[in-house]
């Protein structure tokens, strides 16, 4: 309940302050088709979309705990996950293998050129974006801390 809570105070809190939308940039489905992260954000629903990557604990451990929560995530706040890994390309042959034996229920992406992470200008990861219905940034957040 508490991050149901958190979620929704959030989010909300969040529409008070200044927006911006998520870029047009192309990122890469698993089975290396191009598509533009538009497609995802401004799907009239709320997304949150995470930066991972394969060697990095608190991602995983951060993905794990949203696979938890997802299904009722989805029900109550009509919401998708869109986790995009920033695993190199010599290292991508790793992301499908970990997606599939974790069974995480959300779309994975790659952004293996880092295009995306330049054009959000963020650093560090798990970096988490939250996103109203049309596709404007509302919160970002950098790390994970659990509970």
């Amino acid at each position: 309940m508490k991050a149901y809570t958190t979620i929704a105070f959030i989010f909300f809190a969040a529409l008070a302050f200044g927006q911006k939308s998520i870029p047009s940039v192309e990122v890469k489905t698993l089975d290396g088709q191009s598509v533009d992260i538009q497609e995802y954000a401004q799907n009239g629903k709320i997304t949150v979309i995470s930066f991972w990557a394969t060697w990095c604990s608190p991602c995983k451990k951060e993905l794990d705990a949203i696979a938890d929560l997802y299904e009722g995530w989805q029900e109550d706040y009509d919401m998708e996950l869109v986790a995009i890994t920033m695993d190199t390309q010599r290292a991508l042959a790793k992301v499908k293998p970990m997606v599939e034996s974790k069974g995480w229920p959300f779309i994975i992406l790659s952004d293996a050129n880092q295009m995306l992470r330049n054009a959000l200008n963020f650093q560090a990861i798990p970096q988490t974006f939250l996103l109203d219905k049309e596709g404007n940034i509302v919160y970002n957040h950098s790390g994970y801390v659990p509970g």
